[in-house]
């Protein structure tokens, strides 16, 4: 149930052409044979490749910055280019709809050379910044749709030539996104159609694991990242899972990988929402993690469930039904319907009284879609012996986000009990 938050650039193959005005004309070489300038179009007749990079920030994932591809640029002065060298406009259309979603100029805040001999392209970036996300909610469905982004980069500088004259990049043509953290997680489908997104830890991790196997680790995400299908469309693209926040990607990053001595991370998209039919999706998840582990080494004692928002309810509802599977459920701003039963999604005191998975809920006093008294507060009363991390509110690294995004603090394992975080706490228990 995440608010307004654009995504997605291209990641569909053939996304438009990137655009380019080449403000600055191409002169003959003189007759004196001085240093003239040379337009080009990089890779022979394609043009200069344009690849957008994205980031999953707190609040989203968002373009930071265009890297520049073309044979052209191995005879630049690399001194030469500075951030005022190219401009970026950008233009975000609903895939759905068809609707332009934002059209604006990019700030370009720095420009560099990679170790390949590409322009880096530095972008504005951050929460607030508006144009860079590459998501847009879809508020009359609670639905998180991956946006076609179209960049047009002019050149509006001249970069100067080794030996004399100048290199002007008059044709450019757009590729697909990359963000590493994200394009670490592979895709799957069950036997039964539900989507999911794994990472697999590397082979020293793995090892790392010892006999037994590595964790395996379940993100349920939040409203916003299910499918759509319903009002005629018809979109389950096994994305928004990853990009529209930081949940699952936690778990695959360095520090969280040498937490658990390797962890695989399975990210499950459910076809609507969890809330809606957690009775249907319930056996359709262990589904996935049931072939998850038969096809790789998981140590059955450390399977770990988290999930946020929708994802939290679910993640109560999976003990609820398979108590035996789980070796630590983390609910966050969990969803556990109205008390007298009549929602669409309930988890009753007979549940929640029952559980006995070490259980640690995490939740902000502030969260105005799923109250935290009436939801998490609750739960934890109920489990017996359950931990609870009630923040004030959701502020991290300077700024303050909506109550309801308390993913965050488990995203960068902020919670923590005396001196133990709520990744070691995981890390440390079996089932």
């Amino acid at each position: 149930m995440p608010t307004p938050i654009s995504r997605r650039t291209v990641l569909v193959s053939g996304a438009a052409a990137v655009g380019a005005s080449a403000l600055l004309g191409a002169p003959a070489a003189s007759a004196t044979g001085a240093a003239a300038t040379t337009s080009t179009t990089g890779h022979g007749q394609r043009g200069t490749l344009v690849t957008p990079v994205a980031e999953v920030l707190d609040g989203g994932e968002q373009v930071t910055s265009l890297v520049l591809s073309s044979s052209a640029l191995g005879r630049v002065e690399r001194s030469s280019l500075t951030a005022a060298t190219f401009a970026v406009h950008v233009t975000a259309t609903n895939p759905l709809t068809g609707q332009v979603a934002y059209e604006q100029d990019r700030v370009v805040t720095g420009a560099g050379w990679t170790r390949r001999g590409e322009i880096d392209l530095g972008l504005e970036h951050g929460f607030g910044v508006n144009g860079a996300g590459t998501l847009q909610y879809m508020g009359a469905f609670g639905r998180n749709v991956l946006l076609e982004l179209d960049h047009t980069v002019t050149q509006v500088e001249p970069l100067r030539a080794r030996g004399g004259g100048q290199v002007v990049l008059d044709a450019f043509r757009q590729g697909r996104l990359s963000d590493p953290e994200v394009d670490a997680f592979t895709y799957h489908a069950t036997a039964s159609g539900l989507n999911y997104r794994l990472f697999s830890p590397d082979r020293w991790h793995e090892r790392k694991g010892g006999r037994r196997g590595a964790a395996l680790v379940v993100w349920l995400h939040g409203g916003g990242e299910g499918g759509l299908r319903t009002g005629g469309y018809d979109y389950y693209d096994n994305e928004a899972t990853l990009r529209a926040n930081r949940g699952a990607l936690g778990f695959a990053t360095p520090e969280a990988q040498d937490l658990f001595g390797g962890a695989y991370v399975l990210a499950p998209q459910a076809t609507s929402a969890w809330m809606q039919d957690g009775d249907g999706f319930a056996p359709m998840v262990l589904e996935a993690i049931e072939e998850v582990a038969a096809a790789h080494r998981i140590d059955a004692s450390r399977v770990h469930v988290v999930g946020c928002s929708n994802g939290g309810y679910m993640s109560l509802k999976m003990v609820a039904e398979y108590a035996g599977t789980f070796a630590t459920s983390t609910p966050i701003c969990c969803g556990i319907g109205p008390r007298d039963g009549s929602g669409g999604y309930f988890i009753s005191d007979d549940e929640l009284a029952a559980m006995t998975t070490p259980t640690w809920l995490v939740a902000s006093a502030d969260d105005t879609t799923l109250d935290a008294e009436d939801n998490t507060v609750y739960a934890h009363e109920r489990i017996d012996g359950s931990i609870l991390s009630l923040y004030e509110n959701v502020t991290w690294d300077g700024n303050t986000y909506p109550g309801h995004w308390s993913w965050i603090y488990v995203a960068r394992n902020d919670p923590r009990q005396g001196r133990k975080h709520i990744w070691e706490w995981m890390a440390k228990t079996r089932r």
